[in-house]
This record gives C-alpha cells, structure tokens and sequence, in this order.
C-alpha cells in the first residue's frame, strides 16, 4: 500500500526518538563549521554532505554508525550555535506535521568551548523557544522539549540526572542513556535512575538495538525504564511452536501487560544492522501482538528519514493505513513525558484529524 506523502505530512504526528546531533541542516552544518574554523568536513557542499552522511551511516553497524556525529558534534560547542540548531529543528518538525516532539542529546559532548553543562542545556531551551515561537507566528502549534543524555561508555555519575531534575520545569523533559550498547550495560547508571525515580523523574532507555534481549529486560527489570529506545531484540523472547503460533516467554509477556513503551526507529535499525532489512523489522509482528510501539526517525541527517518517511515506508512494506498511522501516534501521544493533560490534548489533535 502507498500513502500520499503530501497526506502523510499533514497529519498530527508525535516523536518521542530523535536526537539533536543527528538532525542538523547540511547547509546549516557548513555554514557553522566554516564559521566556527572546523575543516574536517568531507565536503563543503551541501547535498553531497547529506549524501555522505547517509552512505556512512550504511555500514550495518552501530559504532560505525555512530561515527559520523563527530562532524555534527563539533559545530554544536557555543551557545549560539546549539541556539541554531534547536530552533530550525522545531521548524523542520513543525513542516513535518509533527505537534510534539522530544529531542535528545548529551551536553557532556557540546563544552570544548569552554560552556557548562547548564549553559549549554539553557542554549538547547532557548533555540527551541525560539523555535516554537517562530511557528507560533505562521499559525503551526508545537512543543519541542529536550531529553539530556548521559553517554553510557562514560565514567557513571549523576551529574546529568541532576541537571534533568533541575531543568524539569524548563523544557527537559527526562533523562536518557545512549551510545555504545554492547559492554556498557544500563545498570552502569542505576545510581543515576535511583535518582530520578526518587524525585518522579522520567527516562528513557537505549536498550536491544546493539544488544540482546537481556539487555532490555536490564532495562526494565534493574533500571526501571519509563520507555525503551529501541527494543528490537525483544523479539527473541517470541518464539512458534509447533502449529505456527506464537508463544511469548516471561519477560516479553511482561513487557506487552506491562505496555512498556519502544521508540522504534527502522530505518536507523537497518542501517546499524540491528535487523537486516526494513521488510524483517519486528515492528509489525510486534504491534500485531499488541504491543506499545512507536515510529521515530532517529537521526534524519545520518539516516535521510522524517517522521512521514518513516511512517510512509510502513505503508509500502507492510500495509499500513492512515488508520494505522493515527493508532501508532496515538500510542506515542499517551507516552510523553509531559503531564497529562498534555498528553490528553494531543489524543484529541490526533483524533480530531480523522
């Protein structure tokens, strides 16, 4: 089944699972780098950068895919900068349909130029006010809130957890860790969910993208997840039997009564080989079975995706319907991290565009 892209893009859409460094303007990411004396760029022109980047970002793994955020990372170090940044995300979001959004991204990685980790998340505040003040003005309703991150490889504190918890009220939204998977496990941080669990804090979890199953149960099970990013590999606790039905084991029967949320993102999925083609992602099997799924792009500049992208490749590789897109957002609307006569408001967005 096709879906018209132009359809697709008007409807109310809400993303729970991007992050800031993987979404920057090829054009806006020249323009910076030159600016800021970064050379390392393999290209100054704009369209074949964001060929580039999507090239690299095909090598089926997930520290390979991982590489090309040393460019984007490295014109993202001032306050005007991450300003910049924020705010022509909200846009590009906002010309996407999309009403809602939540952006992630570590300020342990934007201070080389001597910014704090305050300041740098009060940068990221500013542009996405900026942002949706801007839509505001042509008529697009908005919100755009950031999820701060702690870089799993790194030596575990709670100093981000802390900063979560002091900008609540200021446009963060939650917590979350990212990064390399495999030997970093979740449980590293406990001390940082502890936290936040202490003081009703939400956070999100990257788990079973670059690792099994088990790494998702660490996930829910030690580390509590509010959502999972990702979540892949849960499907290995979903087996047949002998007459072809599926049979869940314990822990992914407890994740589907449990409704814990999975920000899925395929195409990014395919590219880190996290499963070895969009037609054999388990997302399908997965809400078919009943499970909370929702559909995110990721990174758009590595991944040369959107929302609607995501969402129109759903339609063509396994028959999804308008109906199907609504559902899904619906699910995403219902797992924000905002109160909940927020997440009420975005249902009724949602279904109002029936």
């Amino acid at each position: 089944m096709s879906l018209d892209p132009s359809l697709l893009r008007s409807l109310p859409k809400v993303l729970l699972h991007e992050h800031l460094d993987g979404v920057l303007r090829p054009r806006t990411l020249v323009e910076l780098a030159r600016q800021s004396g970064y050379t390392q760029l393999p290209t100054q022109d704009p369209d074949e950068l964001a060929a580039w980047f999507f090239r690299g970002a095909n090598k089926g793994s997930l520290p390979k895919y991982l590489e090309g955020f040393a460019h984007t990372i490295a014109v993202m170090q001032t306050a005007a900068n991450l300003r910049r940044v924020a705010a022509e995300y909200v846009a590009d979001l906002a010309a996407d349909g999309v009403i809602y959004g939540e952006t992630r991204w570590a300020p342990e990685q934007h201070l080389s130029d001597g910014l704090t980790a305050a300041q740098a998340i009060e940068a990221v505040r500013d542009g996405l006010a900026d942002g949706m003040a801007a839509c505001r003005a042509r008529g697009q309703q908005i919100e755009v809130r950031q999820l701060v991150t702690a870089m799993r490889q790194g030596e575990p504190t709670r100093e981000i957890a802390k900063l979560a918890l002091a900008y609540r009220r200021d446009s963060v939204a939650g917590f979350d860790i990212a990064g390399p998977e495999k030997g970093y496990p979740s449980s590293r941080f406990v001390e940082s969910f502890q936290l936040l669990r202490r003081n009703n804090g939400y956070y999100t979890i990257h788990a079973g993208e670059a690792d099994g199953c088990q790494s998702i149960w660490e996930a829910v099970q030690v580390c509590g997840a509010n959502r999972i990013g990702h979540g892949v590999a849960i499907i290995e606790d979903i087996q047949h039997d002998e007459r072809g039905s599926e049979v869940l084991g314990d822990f992914a029967a407890y994740v589907l009564n449990e409704q814990v949320p999975f920000e899925m993102c395929p195409s990014s999925n395919v590219q880190t080989g996290a499963v070895a083609s969009f037609a054999e992602h388990p997302i399908h099997r997965l809400d078919r079975l009943g499970f909370c799924v929702t559909v995110n792009p990721d990174n758009r500049l590595m991944s040369a995706t959107s929302l609607t992208r995501e969402f129109a490749l759903l339609a063509e590789v396994f028959d999804y319907t308008l109906s199907d897109v609504r559902r899904l957002g619906i699910n995403a609307a219902k797992r924000v991290f905002a109160p909940y006569d927020v997440r009420q408001a975005l249902v009724a967005r949602i279904v109002a565009a029936d």
